[in-house]
């Protein structure tokens, strides 16, 4: 009964990275901040979710899918693997995972998520544990610490998964020059792209520091974060 109370009383302080379409560089995003805050020993992940046989963070065929069940979780045992789990471990990520559920399924990939993270909690005698995960769906059932949303204004895709959740982030970081957002998105207003503290990072550029604090903030702060 003790373990029961302890793991069903874990709290996280939980990043989420998220972005308005697939390959914008929130992957980068996740490992640029776990290398910039190695005193925050993170557990990192990555959600992806599919749909008839097609992943829906790169649009093709990538042998993600789950065979017999709704989801499937892993943990990242190999940084050199060449997976998205395994560049977080190449950063500096304490554990790293991938849950993978079919479309609109996630919510029956939680429980697995949950108990996974308690474990890892229970092993290290530490009840709150700092997360980072790539995803935009996870904000459907949960708010987390901080929500970072990655925007490119020369890419006009934009998900509507991702503009549901666009009044939820904490903060943009634009991967390019915010002028040309009202040009590629004339279904955002250009108001709350404004609303919100903004950062610039080009792929391959340093972490700005400013991105690194303002990260670090809510990881000072007590867990609060339920999964």
């Amino acid at each position: 009964m003790a373990k029961v109370e302890q793991t069903e009383g874990s709290t996280y302080r939980l990043i989420v990275v998220g972005g308005h379409t697939r390959s914008i560089g929130k992957t980068q995003l996740v490992c640029d901040l776990i290398a910039a805050l190695p005193e925050a020993n993170f557990i990192a992940g990555k959600i992806t979710q599919y749909g008839h046989g097609v992943c829906a963070e790169n649009g093709e065929h990538c042998g993600c899918a789950p065979d017999e069940h709704a989801s499937a979780f892993s943990w990242e045992t190999n940084a050199a693997s060449g997976t998205d789990s395994a560049r977080f471990l190449a950063a500096g990520a304490r554990r790293a995972f991938w849950l993978r559920t079919k479309q609109g399924f996630l919510a029956e990939g939680l429980p697995v998520l949950r108990e996974s993270l308690q474990c890892v909690a229970m092993e290290t005698g530490n009840a709150s544990v700092n997360v980072i995960v790539e995803s935009n769906s996870l904000l459907q059932f949960l708010r987390p610490s901080l929500y970072l949303a990655v925007l490119d204004p020369q890419r006009e895709d934009f998900k509507p998964t991702a503009q549901s959740m666009l009044d939820r982030a904490d903060a943009f970081v634009f991967r390019r020059e915010m002028p040309g957002a009202s040009r590629a998105w004339p279904q955002i207003a250009p108001s709350l792209l404004r609303a919100r503290p903004q950062f610039s990072q080009t792929e391959g550029e340093p972490l700005p520091q400013p991105l690194a604090a303002f990260v670090r903030a809510p990881l000072t702060r007590p867990p609060s974060v339920r999964i």
